[in-house]
């Protein structure tokens, strides 16, 4: 899938597509004071675009809706062949009590035998992450275990 990239002087970039089953253009307006809006247009309309201020938190809610499940479900087509192994996205509330925390304090592994794998974070991909790695609210995390342990991990995420 091609995207375009167009310098937008004085303000930011616009990044967009075609969309395949319609006849839309849709995209985002990264500004350079930080701000994201969301696009769509008709394709070769340029006068129907609509463009969506986003705050920082529906972008990074926006990019987890769209981010998280193409990452679990690539994750799960790798462990289909492995019983007893399943992977979710779980989301880390804003009044988690592990928003602000390390990954190391929620001693997700030690607990449940399930391993954080990714954090989903604004729309950008963070793999691997260390027990160094700082949680906030809205993050995504995606885990690999046991149903048991991913039900586990879902209750310590949430209520601690």
């Amino acid at each position: 899938m091609n995207v375009d990239v167009t310098s937008l002087p004085g303000i930011g970039v616009r990044k967009e597509f075609s969309l395949t089953k319609v006849d839309r253009r849709i995209g985002i307006v990264d500004h350079r004071d930080g701000g994201t809006d969301l696009i769509f247009t008709k394709i070769g309309d340029s006068d129907t675009t609509v463009q969506i201020p986003l705050s920082d938190a529906e972008a990074r809610t926006l990019a987890s809706l769209l981010g998280a499940p193409q990452l679990v479900a690539q994750l799960r087509e790798e462990h289909r062949e492995l019983d007893g192994v399943s992977t979710r996205s779980l989301p880390i509330p804003p009044n988690s009590p592990f928003a602000g925390k390390r990954l190391g304090d929620t001693e997700m592994r030690t607990r449940t035998r399930a391993s954080i794998v990714a954090v989903l974070r604004a729309g950008q991909v963070l793999a691997s992450p260390g027990p160094e790695f700082g949680f906030v609210g809205g993050d995504v995390v995606v885990v690999v275990g046991t149903n048991a342990g991913l039900d586990a991990a879902a209750s310590i995420l949430s209520g601690g």
